[in-house]
């Protein structure tokens, strides 16, 4: 046994649970904040500011992605997610004449039910990814899970017709918020 494979042995058994590498403390810090981007995200009463928090949010995921080394998923994170639906919410926004400072009518007052709706979704979704990947595991000598090859059979095997109608949506969101605001127009003419 050389001094490195050594080391590297030696290395693996002192890391554990109670000696987080500088990696995984990174992980935990930029999930914090990313949490609490969206919690201010759904909480606040101003529909731009919402917006805005939303790319804080968003560009955090981007960001524990590239902290897992799945760079192509962060970048396609940051383009379609960052740029183009923060885009389209902020120009949906726009063209529909949303009131940009505090909407008295942006709370409907069940923020109770919502808050229970939102705490059981999170329990199921919890559980079903905890159920779904509990005897998963990964292979290691294999190519990483996070490149570019993997990620685009996987996506273009097996997810291509959810991509596609996503962007069918988002193209119909797009077209409904300009037909809205013209309709507005042409009534006040």
């Amino acid at each position: 046994m050389t001094l490195t494979a050594a080391a590297a042995a030696t290395a693996a058994e002192t890391h554990g649970f109670l000696s987080p590498t500088g990696v995984e403390i990174a992980f935990v810090l930029v999930g914090l904040a990313t949490l609490g981007a969206a919690l201010v995200t759904v909480t606040t009463r101003q529909l731009v500011h919402a917006a805005l928090w939303l790319v804080v949010a968003l560009g955090g995921l981007a960001v524990e992605y590239l902290l897992l080394t799945a760079e192509f998923i962060a970048w396609v994170q940051v383009l379609i997610y960052v740029g183009s639906v923060v885009v389209l919410l902020l120009f949906g926004l726009m063209l529909t004449k949303a009131p940009i400072g505090r909407s008295p009518d942006a709370d409907s007052g069940n923020r109770p039910v919502a808050l229970a709706v939102a705490l059981a979704a999170a329990a199921a979704l919890v559980w079903v990814v905890v159920d779904a990947f509990r005897t998963t595991w990964i292979d290691l000598d294999g190519p990483a899970q996070g490149s570019t090859d993997v990620t685009g059979e996987i996506l273009f095997r097996h997810w291509v017709l959810p991509f596609e109608a996503l962007s069918v949506l988002l193209l119909a969101a797009l077209v409904g918020a300009i037909v809205l605001s013209r309709k507005k127009k042409e009534d006040e003419r």
